[in-house]
Formats: structure tokens, sequence, C-alpha cells
């Protein structure tokens, strides 16, 4: 599984410890190794994937965008199937709002493809990618103890590993995430706003029912979303996988101990096309989702550890955007680090990378809230006149997304046109270009004068 040649490979080769083997963790290790680094990530997992069983993945177009700049289309073809539409419709009754096809055009100026996957082939390739890239990943490997000023990570069985610069990448309930949220003395969220339901649906079972099986009959790939009273469902064909995604967002309840009943009760008074699914599901996860605060600052005082992933941006769970944003992370890391050439530098290039990426997650994170909400909005006039006005395009003929002159701009189209269209490396080097490059030869001009 090869991967295009990076424009740039640092000068100077460091070592990088990164804890956690999730996408952004991964993310991090493959795009690191390319530049020129030498990475060691740790995962708890004994086996990669352990906790992947009932998790799709959508892969949005400033995703996917980074990976075909790696080279690696033809891979991501073999486990993900392109996104053709949107169908909107009521959760309750089932009435169409509306079909939003995707725009081919438009999608070609975001240099990126909207993709459904299963998170355990999305993990398998970047775990793929990193090792054959000469990274080491050892699995079964549970992180106790970090000292970034010391540069260590001790491991459950006493092991100490050393590091230039160590990358937390374990998510937002793992070990780091807390490091940084007591140092800037912030307390993280207690209680859940929400709760997401997830499972899988066996192709072979739905299609047996006659309401279900119209999830698998558009001869386009199509997600299938319905906004409900105070939740919604977001439903689609996983690529490469005979199954049917099923995602449903309501608000914090008490089946935590019991998903499955849960999930089934929470179908009890939905359109029958879901209501029949409820028998077919099984294993059912849920997640809560928090309101976490945000973090000041993602590196570590001692300038050598940060972190990345939803350890450092955490996004509400089941989210586009979710994996999309470690896998930014790991990308533009890798950019800035391309050009280390002293050690010096390091600092600049991590403080660099938070200066960047802060902004974007925010703004990611006010969109993806955005929707949720959207989507989920209680039955009220705000609700009745968000319906009819996509009724009234669909009546048109119009894609539900696009504006008309003049027209409000959906939570879904802001997402389309600032979130999709942004390239993470390119906001790299134009940071290099604007800032990197011209300190280099401010020092440069220093050094020869003494």
């Amino acid at each position: 599984m090869p991967l295009q040649d990076a424009s740039t490979r640092a000068t100077l080769s460091i070592n990088f410890l990164v804890i956690g083997a999730g996408v952004s963790g991964l993310a991090c290790a493959v795009a690191l190794q390319r530049v020129g680094h030498r990475v060691v990530v740790l995962e708890r997992e004994k086996k990669l994937g352990e906790s992947n069983v009932s998790r799709d993945v959508r892969l949005p177009p400033n995703l996917s965008k980074i990976l075909y700049h790696w080279g690696l289309q033809s891979e991501v073809y073999s486990f993900a199937a392109k996104s053709k539409a949107i169908q909107i419709s009521r959760l309750e009754t089932g009435v169409l709002l509306g079909t939003h096809h995707w725009d081919e055009e438009v999608l070609r100026e975001t240099r990126g493809e909207y993709l459904f996957a299963h998170l355990a082939d999305l993990r398998k390739m970047m775990y793929d990618l990193a090792v054959g890239q000469g990274a080491t990943i050892r699995l079964d490997a549970t992180a106790v103890a970090v000292s970034p000023k010391e540069r260590t990570v001790t491991l459950s069985s006493g092991e100490t590993l050393k590091a230039d610069v160590i990358i937390g990448a374990d998510g937002v309930s793992g070990l780091v995430r807390p490091l940084l949220l007591a140092e800037q003395g912030i307390q993280e969220a207690l209680e859940p706003s929400l709760c997401m339901y997830t499972a899988l649906v066996p192709q072979a079972l739905a299609v047996k029912d006659p309401q279900s099986k119209k999830f698998f009959e558009p001869e386009d790939v199509t997600m299938f979303s319905y906004f409900g009273n105070g939740q919604s469902v977001i439903s689609h064909p996983i690529g490469g996988l005979p199954s049917l995604s099923f995602c449903l967002y309501r608000p914090w309840d008490d089946f935590e101990d019991a998903p499955e009943e849960g999930m089934r009760n929470a179908l009890e008074h939905v359109e029958p096309r879901l209501k029949n699914l409820g028998p077919m599901i099984s294993h059912p996860r849920r997640y809560p989702i928090f309101e976490h605060p945000a973090l000041e600052g993602w590196v570590d005082k001692s300038s050598r550890f940060v972190v990345v992933g939803s350890a450092a941006h955490p996004i509400p769970v089941g989210s586009t955007q979710s994996y999309a944003m470690g896998l930014e992370d790991g990308a533009v890391l890798a950019k800035l680090f391309s050009h280390l050439s002293t050690e010096s530098q390091i600092s600049d290039f991590l403080y660099a990378f938070q200066d960047l990426r802060q902004p974007r997650c925010q703004t990611v994170l006010a969109s993806e809230t955005g929707i949720i909400q959207y989507m989920s909005m209680p039955n009220c006039p705000d609700q009745e006149k968000r319906d009819q006005g996509m009724m009234a395009l669909a009546a048109t003929g119009t894609n539900l997304f696009d504006v008309a002159d003049g027209g409000e701009e959906s939570p879904e189209w802001e997402e389309i046109k600032t979130v999709f269209g942004y390239d993470a490396e390119d906001e790299a080097d134009n940071w290099w270009v604007s800032w990197g490059l011209l300190k280099q030869r401010s020092l440069a001009r220093s050094e020869d004068c003494c």
C-alpha cells in the first residue's frame, strides 16, 4: 500500500511517542513517518478494532482529500461507498421533506468526496499504512503515566519510554486530556446533554421487510436523515459491508445498562421503515454526548507534549466530522514538522499547530452541534417553518441545501461551504511561507552577523 512521496522531508529527524491508535493517532504516525520522523504508537487494545463493532464512519471531502493527496484513492474505494444523495424525512411520519443530490462540480471544488465506511476498515488501512511507513505500533500497551517535562511515558507493565515529543491521541476519556485540564484549572463536563445510539443492521434481514428494504433500493447510495421532535436519526449503507448504519440522537435517558431496550423504546413511535428495524438490531451501543469545556491550550508548558483528536477538541460522537478533525490534525502536524531542521523549532511548530487548529476545530464544533440541534428541533413554530421551507424547495425540484439569491443558508450548506472546502495541508503550507520561513531566515541572518 504505497504512499505518495511527501513534497518536503525533515532535515532533522526526531522521535515521537503517540498515545492511542485511533484515527487521529494513526494519522499522526502515517504523516510524521512520511516526512521522515520516527514514531512509536502505544495502544491499550490487545487487538486493533476491538471497540469498532457497531461503528460506521463518514468520510467527508475534507478528510478524503487528504487521503487522496497521499495517493490512496484506490485503497479508499476498496472499502468505502460514495454518497450520492441525502434524503430528509419526518421521523414520526416518514413524510418526505426533500432530497439533496451532491453536485459533482461542488465536490470537485473541494477536491474530495463524501464516502461511507466502517470504522474498523479505516483504522486497518491507517494501521497498515503506518507500519508500512516504518512506524512501530505496540498493542496491549496501556499508558498509565506521562511526564511531559521528562518526555517519558510509563506503561502498566512498568516500562518507561522516552521521546522528543509526546502526542496524546487517546480520546476524551483517556489519560492525557485530564493532565491539561488540571494544568489549566478546568473541570470536565459531568452531565451529558444527549445520548447517541448506534448499531449496524444486516442487509440480509432488512431486505426481507417490505418497508425496511427501501433503505437499499435507491440506485444511488443515499444517506437517510430523519428530523423528529427532540430526536433525530441518520442511516446509510456502509461501503464494503452488507449492512445499514443506524445512528439515533435523543435526550439523555435511563437505559445506560440496557442499550437494546433503550433503542427499541426510542423507535416505538416512528415511521414504519425505522420501527421495523428494531427487532433486527442486536448489540447496539449507547454513547453519552457532553458539552465539553474547551482547553485553553493544547501544548503543555514543557513544549514537548501536545494533544490531538478528541483529546484536544471533542466533537459530538457520530458527527460527520468526528474522525476528519483527527486526520486533519495529523496532516497539519506533519506538514509543519516536515520543515524541522533544528531542535529550537519544535516548540514553534507545536504552537503553530495549536494556532492553526484551534479556530478550525471551534468552527467545526459549532457547525456539528448546530446540525444536531437543527435535526432534533422540538415541535414548535421554528420547526414548522423549517419543514415547510424544505417541502417548498422540494416541490420546485430544488436541492435542499442550495441557497436561493438572498436566501438564508442552512447549517448543512454552511458545512458544505466552509468545512468541506477546507484544506488542512494548504493551511500548514501557508503558515510556513508566511511565518515559519520568515523566522528561519531571520535567525540565519542573526547567526551570520554573529
